[in-house]
């Protein structure tokens, strides 16, 4: 290969440098004072800003129409987000409202006892059925009594036999043709041979009214035997 040499450069003096030096500080300072102290108006001019005009969506300046257009939609945009913040917190007050009536009704229905169960219906009484009585002269004196009881007519079983078997020998058509009474025209009739007049005056109610009806007999004849004599247990004969 051929040998080459670079030629040396060549080298500066102390004199060169401080030279260079002075220059450069010379151009520095120059631009500095253009930079800091511009001349004039137009200077002012240049770095003002310039004023931005408001355009419509078309690109257009904008008139007091669209302005006023702008406004109404912002008002109307205003008071539909200030609607919707109202319903919203209406709507939370209910909830709220809500929620409190809930657990209102839950603390009730936890707090209040619990209804008492209902009694048992009591079974209704049986309907009482009516006495019966034999239809013969023991049937007879037996339900006379049980009237006489509740009419508060004194005489005994044995008292009203005892005289029905003297007077009529049981028989509830026996009619007394002969004594008296027959002959006056009034006859003694019935178990115990009680006349029409004596048997309207104490006939008791709630018997026939009819004279040789055994019970209504009975019964009128000792009404009147208690009136006149205290009892029928105290009639031995003809009365």
């Amino acid at each position: 290969m051929p040998n080459f040499t670079l030629p040396r450069p060549a080298r500066l003096t102390r004199t060169h440098k401080v030279s260079a030096a002075l220059v450069a500080t010379a151009g520095c300072a120059a631009a500095l004072v253009a930079t800091a102290a511009p001349s004039g108006a137009e200077t002012t001019a240049a770095h003002a800003p310039a004023a931005v005009k408001p355009v419509s969506a078309n690109g257009l300046p904008m008139t007091a129409k669209d302005r006023a257009d702008d406004g109404k939609q912002a008002r109307a945009v205003a008071s539909s987000v200030a609607a919707g913040l109202k319903g919203t917190a209406a709507e939370k007050q209910n909830h709220a409202a809500e929620q409190t009536a809930n657990r209102s009704v839950e603390r009730k229905a936890l707090v209040a006892p619990k209804a008492a169960p209902k009694a048992p219906k009591a079974p209704k009484a049986p309907k009482a059925t009516p006495k019966r009585y034999a239809n013969n002269l023991d049937g007879w004196i037996r339900e006379s009594l049980d009237i006489m009881k509740a009419k508060g007519i004194p005489g005994s079983y044995e008292g009203l036999h005892r005289n029905i078997m003297r007077e009529s020998s049981g028989n509830p058509n026996a009619v007394n043709d002969w004594d008296i009474n027959a002959i006056n025209g009034v006859p003694s009739k019935g178990l115990l041979q009680v006349i029409q007049p004596t048997f309207d005056a104490y006939h008791v109610a709630g018997t026939p009214h009819k004279l040789t009806d055994p019970i209504a007999n009975i019964t009128a004849a000792a009404n009147y035997a208690a009136d006149r004599y205290g009892s029928i247990d105290n009639v031995d004969s003809a009365y």
